[in-house]
């Protein structure tokens, strides 16, 4: 580097140069050969052996990630201006891919929006964040003001923001487990009185919580792949396993199907099913069971139904469990697969971005040998767009989502 800059220097090894230039942020405690002395969350230069400038980032010193990339331009300042910038990029993007769905998406998605290890996601008037990242952590009494007045200001009806960091995740950073409301008073906003946010996607109405529900309170990512659902489920006997709070089978229901059967192991998830498919008027045709997909498969009878929908939560999360991962995901596969009668159709899904969607192709393959089908690919989908996929950024590219008819 030819100019004097005013950050510590973290020169790293040459397999850490070629994955920054191919577009990875991140670069991991062994592969830095020397550092200056610098603050835990505190901003670094990042370069090569030769002293070649490789970008900027936020370190980690308690993380076998030592060090975040989120800038590669030698010419940034990170004042208050520039991440004001790239917030307002973050929402522009939004607002772009999200139409209408804007009031309940994710508005911010780590690395993909270049904000290492924070989340944000929007409920109506609510905002629910996720911070794992300790330089995030030291940036988050800045960038969350920043934001609310950012959407506020552009007229969107936000009322306060939830932090969500009760995760084991942070605690690698160093960082204790928590939530609770972030103070907005600078802004003028008084703290909400209740953590519900009622929602409305895909003409599904969810009460969500933000307090205590799955991650940030819901799950967005699959919101598109759900209208998919319903765009195909009129007429049809729908099975829609793990469930959770019913998303896939209310989209089902309202859809038109003729029946739809709701399954997760938890009584608590099947409970709020319950009301969520009372509240949207679909009572008369969703049905709820609380059963372990794995033994409910097996007992049914073929063709019991002709649509089967496979979202189960990550079977991985470590590349050292993926092979115990992919049969646990070929099984219940393979018994779907069974199931159908030909013609049926099949919707399956993985979220784990360590069974990488060569993985989920080859098992899926598998499974639909060993059932005595064949699989006619209707669509290949991954998350909806405000999850963006950042190529060079594998943990980016974590959903994948199949439809087949059964032939």
């Amino acid at each position: 580097m030819k100019q004097k800059r005013p950050y510590p220097v973290f020169c790293v090894t040459a397999k850490a140069a070629r994955s920054l230039e191919a577009g990875h942020p991140w670069v991991y405690e062994d592969e830095v050969l020397r550092a200056d002395e610098c603050e835990n969350g505190g901003i670094a230069d990042v370069v090569s052996e030769k002293g070649a400038y490789l970008g900027t980032g936020l370190v980690s010193l308690k993380s076998k990630i030592r060090v975040r990339v989120f800038s590669r331009n030698a010419n940034d300042t990170f004042d208050d201006a520039f991440w004001m910038r790239r917030l307002s990029h973050a929402w522009e993007y939004r607002k772009t891919v999200m139409g209408e769905d804007v009031t309940n998406c994710r508005l911010i998605f780590g690395e993909a929006d270049f904000f290492p290890g924070l989340t944000v996601d929007r409920y109506g008037p609510l905002l629910s964040a996720q911070v794992l990242s300790v330089g995030m952590e030291r940036l988050k009494g800045k960038l969350f003001p920043m934001l609310v007045k950012l959407l506020r200001d552009d007229g969107q009806d936000v009322r306060g923001l939830f932090e969500r960091n009760d995760v084991a995740l942070r605690e690698r950073e160093g960082l204790e487990q928590y939530k609770g409301w972030f103070d907005l008073s600078e802004l003028g906003l008084a703290q909400p009185e209740s953590a519900l946010a009622e929602i409305c996607e895909n003409g599904v109405r969810y009460t969500v919580d933000v307090e205590n529900g799955q991650k940030t309170g819901f799950f967005l990512d699959q919101k598109h792949n759900r209208r998919a659902v319903a765009e195909m489920a009129k007429g049809h006997t729908v099975l829609d396993c793990f469930t959770h709070t019913g998303s896939f089978a209310l989209n089902a229901a309202k859809g038109g199907a003729k029946k739809v059967t709701a399954v997760d192991v938890s009584e608590t998830a099947c409970e709020m099913a319950r009301h969520n498919a009372e509240v949207n008027g679909v009572s008369d045709v969703m049905e709820c069971i609380a059963a372990d997909v794995f033994d409910l498969l097996p007992s049914l009878a073929r063709g019991s139904y002709d649509f089967i929908i496979l979202d189960p939560p990550a079977f991985t999360k470590s590349r050292k469990t993926v092979s115990n991962a992919l049969r646990g995901y070929k099984e219940i596969n393979t018994r779907a697969m069974r199931l159908l009668p030909r013609g049926g159709y099949l919707a399956t899904a993985s979220c784990s971005h360590f069974a990488t969607d060569a993985d989920f192709r080859a098992m899926l393959a598998s499974a639909a040998r060993d059932a005595g089908v064949q699989l006619r690919c209707i669509e290949a989908r991954g998350p909806a767009p405000d999850h963006p996929v950042l190529w060079g950024v594998p943990e980016t590219e974590y959903l994948k989502f199949y439809l087949f008819q059964i032939v």
